[in-house]
């Protein structure tokens, strides 16, 4: 399946969640922290407004809450607005 977010919007897949141990205990899946990074698979063309700066295999940092998750053939993504993405990084 693809998807092509419309205006501002951009579609990234988040980095892989760190394994963490203390001590020899592992951390479940629900303690993680969240990544905050993310490699962009797709985005909109901008708005009239707000040129789109963004391209696809940027990878890129955005905000703890930025975007929605969801979910496809299995794997989590975010769609976001372009604002939400605080940095690219090079």
């Amino acid at each position: 399946m693809s998807i092509k977010p419309l205006a501002d919007r951009v579609l990234v897949r988040p980095a892989v969640a760190e394994e963490k141990t203390v001590g020899g205990i592992i951390i479940p899946d629900t303690a993680k922290e969240k990544p905050l990074k993310g490699e962009v698979i797709s985005a909109g063309n901008g708005t009239k407004d707000e040129e789109m700066i963004v391209k696809a295999g940027d990878n890129v940092l955005y905000g703890k809450y930025a975007g929605t998750e969801i979910e496809l053939d299995g794997e989590k993504y975010l769609i976001m607005r372009q604002s939400d993405i605080l940095a690219i990084i090079e």
